[in-house]
């Protein structure tokens, strides 16, 4: 793995660039970032995936569904459409992607659209919609929009500032645009983490006046969901079972089932992996599937005997409400 950085580091040099280039002429007004009339709450990152920005987006719609018209803005990675596209009860999982199907199918009260580019996403939605909040899922690199307001994540054990420009690293954004977030949530934390060790990650990240710092774990249902019964971990404890999982950092979830001394059998795919009927053949051989709840929407009707778990974002600290009152607060 070493070697293979250090073959890929001048390539990562040429990215950095590339990436510092386009930022500074964003900051001199050379390239333009538009902001909109409707209150916009953009959820991203720095790296390429594994922070928990799904979780997030829908912590943040449980918040605020009761209170305002909520409309979600994605790109839809990994869909097989084109172009703005607004989700309705005929959409598919091809249609959509992965992750923005998931979301839709949960929450019933709210609007999502998918489209690559950002800005004509916000135009349509503005114009044809008139949501009262629109929350921008992973959009915080695309600075052709600027947001009302920027939460940024970062997992606990990949800091952005310990991380490098792809490809020798995960970087995707320079690690100084993190000045543009106005709140950063540490994710993924272990159960262990104390003050000591949040003091030591705050003076890592160097966080700047007036942003505000959280930190999250992820808290995993012990009840898993299927196509029409549940099952609890309790009863399959000391088990087999297959996880299967297309996502980027499966490690939170099998540490998580290991702990719960079930004995996991792990067929790992891509981020956002549409499988081939071999793989689903082989998956229906298994006699137990655990997956996750981004890959069920992938699978559902396809695999026979299969669970997902779902997930969501604990703040630790009791700071959710504090949270929640400095996204009301910027928003109106």
């Amino acid at each position: 793995m070493q070697l293979l950085r250090k073959i890929l580091f001048p390539f990562s040099l040429l990215y950095g660039f590339v990436v510092y280039l386009r930022n500074y002429l964003f900051d001199v007004g050379v390239f333009k970032s538009k902001s909109f009339s409707t209150p916009t709450i953009c959820v991203g990152n720095l790296s390429a995936g594994g922070t928990g920005k799904t979780p997030m987006i829908e912590f943040l719609i449980y918040a605020l569904q009761d209170k305002y018209r909520v409309a979600v803005l994605s790109r839809g990675y990994g869909r097989k459409s084109k172009g703005f596209l607004l989700a309705n009860n005929n959409s598919t999982v091809e249609q959509l992607g992965d992750e923005p199907y998931q979301i839709y199918n949960k929450f019933t009260g709210i609007v999502l659209a998918v489209d690559a580019d950002r800005r004509n996403g916000l135009v349509v939605l503005e114009k044809e919609v008139k949501p009262d909040i629109i929350l921008l899922d992973d959009a915080f690199q695309h600075r052709k929009v600027k947001p009302t307001f920027n939460i940024l994540l970062t997992s606990y054990d990949n800091l952005y500032v310990k991380d490098w420009y792809l490809p020798a690293g995960n970087l995707r954004d320079a690690k100084n645009q993190s000045k543009r977030a106005h709140i950063i949530i540490v994710t993924k934390c272990p159960d262990a983490i104390n003050e000591n060790d949040q003091k030591i990650v705050e003076k890592q990240l160097k966080i700047e006046k007036g942003q505000e710092l959280f930190f999250s774990k992820l808290v995993y249902e012990n009840e898993l969901k299927g196509n029409k019964q549940m099952l609890t971990l309790k009863e399959i404890k000391g088990k087999t079972v297959t996880l299967v999982t297309g996502i980027a950092n499966p490690k939170p979830l099998i540490s998580f089932l290991q702990n719960k001394h079930i004995v996991v059998e792990h067929l790992q795919f891509k981020d956002h992996h549409f499988f081939t009927e071999a793989e689903i053949e082989k998956i229906n051989s298994k006699q137990l599937v655990i997956t996750t709840e981004k890959d069920y929407v992938r699978l559902k009707g396809k695999v026979c005997n299969m669970f997902y778990v779902e997930v969501k974002h604990k703040i630790l600290n009791n700071g959710k409400s504090t949270l929640l009152k400095s996204v009301e607060d910027k928003i109106g």
